[in-house]
This record gives structure tokens, C-alpha cells and sequence, in this order.
């Protein structure tokens, strides 16, 4: 119920602060369906702020969720969405498309320059990815093995994408490294429609396997003895995050910190471990922590906005730090 009141607080704080300060009333008066004071306020919130808010909302809760799956299906704690490799498939989709369009036909290259072109290149990369990550699960058996496969993977088209900048004309490099800076606001109602219902069908597919997942705690030995199918459960907690991660890392880039520390956050704050009660509040948790940093990225009274990127890592990670040193001195 906290964080809920915390997460509609700043939303609201989101809406109202940016290059326009707008008041918190008119804020809920073009929300309510009524006329704000100025016309042009209704506008900048309804076409431009709220999309952006609604879509920190989802990447927030899916890299959040994504992060803690790893964390519970590989029991470790340095996991994160992106151990699998599926953000760097998508990297690797986008660098093909913008680092080697020189080698594609003149219609491409308008393709290149496009969102939606973008989009559909991080998300066959990561799809790819995915598929060959699944592929490699069904072969093997110990969980660990497919951690460090998936981190090979991500080292494989790093590897590729380094081959391709160092031959890249430099506006091509230049297009591709601020893809890599994240943006939440590049994204129109359609897009966040797709988001949103891919975000809502993984939730789905994640209600099915609570129950496993708390019983991973204590070791996969532990969990075969209740009875849990662990090919079935890892197979959808792989398809769970493959999904989340690819399509977030598609429409608004690879966004670091938020699935590596979210969980670890969330555990300080409400001390448990049933996924029951952990996976609602991470999302949240997610949500508002990306909100908050895309106040910060705003540059509230300024033209000037940050890479939503460095500024989750930039502002986390020392609150992070901070935490976990406050919790140690206390134990």
C-alpha cells in the first residue's frame, strides 16, 4: 500500500517537473478530464510527459522482474536481466543495422535512421539470442552452465559490434552510441501498447510459477523433492525474461542498474523472500526508482535532458551502496 502511494506520488511529480514546471492542480485537472489553467500545459502532459511516465512504469517493473528471476533461478546475487545475452542481441541487431548500412541497399538506410526500424532490429538480435539460449537449455542440465553460455553469448556480439564501429563512418558510430544512452521518450501510444500487453502476458505466464520459484530458494534438489517440473519452470523463467528484457532493450535501449539492484532494494525494504509479496513490490519499486530518474534526467527548469542510462547508474548505484553498508553496520 506504500509503495503504491509512493509510486502515484511520483508520477505525478514526474508530470509536473521538466523544462515547464507545471502545478501538481493542473497537473490533476488535465488527468480528471479538466481544462488546465493554460492550454498548452494539457498538451505537453497528455502528448508528451504522460507517455514517457507510463513507459519509465513498464521498463522499470520489466528490467525489475526480469532481474530478480535471474537472481532466484541462477541463486546468484550479481545476476540481472541481461546476463542471457538477450540485450546484447539486441545491441548487435541495432549495430547491424546502423553500423553496417553502408553494405544494404539505399532503402534501408532511411530504414536505419528510423524508430521503428530500430526497434525491429533489436528485437530480431534479441530473439536470435533467445532462441539460441533456449536451444542450449534444453541440452543442459546444470543452471550455472547456462549463466556463463548466456555471458558468452554477450561476449560473442560484443566482439562482433566492436568489428563493426571500428569500420563505421563516424555519424553511423555516433547514431549507435546514443541508442546505447536510453530514451523513454521515444515512444508513441502504439508502442507503449505493444509494451504493455507483452509486460502484461509475461505477469500471466509469471502468476503460473510463484510457487516454484519460492522452492528454488533452497536449491533445485530441494524444490524436485516437492514435486516442481524444473525444466518447465527454468524454461519459463527464461522466456519470462527474454521476453521483458528484449522488448525493452528494443524500444527504449539498454538500460543498466535497475534489474541488478531493484531486488536487492526491495529486500531491504520489506525483508521477505515469497515471491508472492517480493515480485509485486520489485515492480513497484522499479517503477518508481525509474521515475525518479527520469525527474532527475529532466533537468527540471532547463532545455537540456541526460541519458536516462548514466543517470540510473549515476544516482542508484551510491544509494544502493549506501543501503548495503547501513545494513551490514546494523547486523
Amino acid at each position: 500500500m506504500f509503495l503504491g502511494m509512493l509510486l502515484l506520488v511520483f508520477i505525478l511529480i514526474n508530470l509536473s517537473l521538466g523544462s515547464v514546471d507545471i502545478p501538481f492542480k493542473s497537473v490533476i485537472q488535465t488527468l480528471t478530464g479538466s481544462n488546465p489553467s493554460k492550454e498548452s500545459w494539457q498538451y505537453i502532459i497528455l502528448d508528451y510527459r504522460l507517455p514517457k511516465a507510463v513507459t519509465a512504469i513498464l521498463v522499470g517493473s520489466g528490467l525489475s522482474i526480469s532481474g530478480l528471476l535471474m537472481q532466484t533461478l541462477f541463486r546468484n546475487p550479481l545476476a540481472g536481466p541481461f546476463v542471457l545475452g538477450i540485450s546484447s542481441g539486441a545491441s548487435l541487431g541495432v549495430a547491424l543495422l546502423v553500423l553496417g548500412v553502408s553494405l544494404f541497399s539505399g532503402s534501408l538506410t532511411g530504414l536505419a535512421f528510423s524508430n521503428i526500424g530500430i526497434a525491429i532490429a533489436a528485437s530480431i538480435g534479441s530473439l536470435l539470442v533467445l532462441s539460441a539460449v533456449m536451444l542450449v537449455a534444453r541440452r543442459v542440465k546444470n543452471t550455472m552452465s547456462i549463466l556463463i553460455i548466456g555471458l558468452m553469448f554477450g561476449s560473442f556480439t560484443a566482439a562482433i559490434i566492436s568489428v563493426l564501429a571500428y569500420f563505421s563512418p563516424a555519424e553511423k558510430l555516433q547514431q549507435y552510441v546514443f541508442w546505447t544512452f536510453g530514451s523513454l521518450g521515444n515512444l508513441g501510444w502504439n508502442e507503449i501498447s505493444i509494451l504493455g500487453i507483452l509486460f502484461l502476458l509475461c505477469v500471466g505466464l509469471l502468476i503460473t510459477i510463484i510457487k516454484p520459484l519460492n522452492s528454488l530458494l533452497l536449491g533445485e534438489n530441494y524444490a524436485i523433492s516437492l514435486g516442481v517440473n524444473l525444466k518447465r519452470t527454468r524454461n519459463l523463467t527464461l522466456i519470462i525474461t527474454g521476453i521483458l528484457t528484449g522488448v525493452i532493450t528494443a524500444f527504449s535501449g539498454p538500460i543498466a542498474f535497475i534489474g541488478l539492484a531493484v531486488p536487492h532494494l526491495t529486500k531491504l525494504i520489506i525483508k521477505t523472500s515469497n515471491h508472492r509479496i517480493l515480485l509485486p513490490a520489485v515492480a513497484i519499486t522499479g517503477a518508481i526508482l525509474m521515475l525518479i530518474s527520469d525527474t532527475i534526467a529532466q533537468l527540471p527548469t532547463s532545455e537540456y535532458t541526460l541519458p536516462i542510462n548514466a543517470v540510473t547508474s549515476l544516482f542508484g548505484a551510491p544509494i544502493v551502496i549506501w543501503l548495503l553498508i547501513k545494513k551490514r553496520a546494523l547486523n
